[in-house]
């Protein structure tokens, strides 16, 4: 287990109204019907909605450090119906093969099934006891050049297309983006309703207790050696169970046999003092909307219950041979860069105090696709390769793992065009190092154009053409 202060891990572990104490480690084998590895989000949600569904499973879950280590306890707070494949993708995975519902009527579902999830969380939170500062004030993307506006009209036309209205995403002009937020330079932008900001350490925590008090048994400091069929062999004992899912997210390369599934990509934050009152009202964001450009690099921000604004984006470089250090957690540079970004976008804090910088890695498939699996015949479980848009994504992907497990499964998810697939593993190394870091090259230099000329980049349409987007 780390022995760093939970509390220096980012602004979210330092605010948490409770100490963080190590459970206990496991001692000796034990018998379960269900073996979780990793206490994020997607294990929680699992344990959870299987004891929820069938209160007499012994199910048990074992985490290396503790219950909100990695991303879920970091992240930016976005509890959103965001999916980082696009619908016309969703939709070519085709027919029924392997039980998936493909097509339009797939893809769309997906995306609906997505939608109901966000307050979901917050009504199952509720339900729970849990207080993670869940406010649906909904997302606003906004354009601050003219190629982020052509981009931004792209978009709510794609998704009309789809049938989803100006309840789902409308089209907002300067004017209406000022009534919601002071950002600098808008053109217009896109709001969406579909989004929560939240404390995610609050709710993976939460969550945590919430399992415990309905009998599931949660092991920290329990690195698992060994994921098979049938048992999690660790250090310190082996936990025999007829279900095994592995919930490790970014940190699955670290996993014995995974370590070219995904990539562990990092995203760093950064966050502000509490803003005092007449810089919150130039700030706006009101009701916690949660707020991003249109650039192809992702930033992405809140206002938090304490009236702080954190703030985070992609440019970390990765790291050859997808390493995992916490010497990775923070790169000067980029917090600085990101600390730019911010007072680009909102000038009145021109002399703000940062107090928090962090940051962490997030699991990126070869072909950008999320999926969630479970094979009858061998009882192995999986879910995860959220590209960062984990938050409700993981509680869909724990939703529908149980009904996997149990066979309940009332709003059929087991046919959901991202269930029972598998994405190609990553190109071995240094393959993989240079596509990774070209890839964040490429959409840098892409943003720079665009900022300079207004006109869409050539570069980056190319990239997500090649990539199936």
């Amino acid at each position: 287990m780390a022995t760093l202060d939970p509390r220096s891990l980012s602004l979210w572990h330092d605010t948490l109204d409770e100490t963080v104490v190590p459970r206990p480690a496991l001692l000796g084998d034990v018998e379960a019907d269900v073996a979780v590895v990793g206490a994020g989000y997607t294990g929680l949600w699992t344990a959870l909605h299987l004891v929820r569904t069938d209160p007499s499973l012994r199910v048990v879950v074992l985490e290396k450090e503790f219950a909100g280590f990695g991303a879920s306890g970091r992240n930016g707070g976005w509890c959103s119906a965001l999916f980082p494949t696009s619908l016309r993708r969703l939709a070519r995975e085709g027919g029924r093969e392997g039980g998936r519902e493909g097509g339009r009527e797939g893809a769309v579902r997906l995306q609906r099934m997505l939608h109901r999830t966000v307050p979901d969380v917050g009504r199952i939170a509720a339900e729970e006891g849990i207080d993670c500062h869940f406010d649906q004030g909904g997302y606003l993307s906004v354009a601050r050049n003219a190629a982020q506006l052509q981009r931004e009209h792209a978009d709510v036309e794609e998704y009309r297309s789809w049938g989803f209205g100006d309840s789902d995403h409308r089209l907002l002009d300067p004017g209406e983006v000022a009534e919601t937020t002071g950002i600098a330079g808008a053109l217009g932008g896109v709001y969406t309703p579909h989004c929560a900001a939240i404390h995610p350490a609050r709710l993976v925590r939460g969550l945590a207790r919430a399992v415990e008090r309905r009998g599931v048994v949660v092991h920290e400091g329990t690195r698992a050696t060994q994921v098979a069929s049938g048992r999690v062999v660790t250090p310190h004992g082996t936990v025999r169970a007829e279900h095994v899912v592995l919930a490790t997210e970014g940190y699955t390369p670290t996993v014995p046999g995974r370590r070219r599934a995904v990539a562990p990509v990092y995203s760093l934050m950064v966050a502000t003092e509490p803003l005092a009152d007449d810089v919150l009202e130039q700030v706006g964001l009101r009701d916690r909307t949660t707020f991003s450009d249109k650039r192809h690099l992702t930033i992405y921000g809140q206002r938090t219950r304490d009236g702080r604004l954190a703030f985070g984006g992609r440019g970390a470089p990765y790291h050859f041979g997808s390493r995992v250090q916490p010497a990775f957690d923070r790169d000067d540079r980029v917090h600085e860069h990101l600390r730019g970004i911010l007072r680009e976008l909102f000038p009145v804090l021109r002399d703000t105090r940062f107090t928090h910088a962090w940051g962490g890695n997030l699991g990126v498939p070869r072909d950008w696709f999320p999926s969630v699996r479970h094979d009858r015949r061998t009882g192995l479980g999986f879910a995860g390769g959220y590209v960062g848009d984990g938050v409700a994504t993981a509680a869909l992907a724990g939703r529908t793992l149980a009904a996997m497990i149990t066979g309940e499964d009332p709003d059929d998810l087991a046919s959901l065009p991202w269930a029972n697939r598998s994405s190609r593993s990553w190109e071995p190394e240094p393959l993989r190092w240079l596509g990774v870091n070209a890839v964040t090259a490429l959409m840098t230099a892409a943003d720079r154009q665009e900022q300079r000329t207004g006109r869409p980049s050539r570069l980056a349409s190319t990239f997500w053409s090649a990539v199936g987007q």
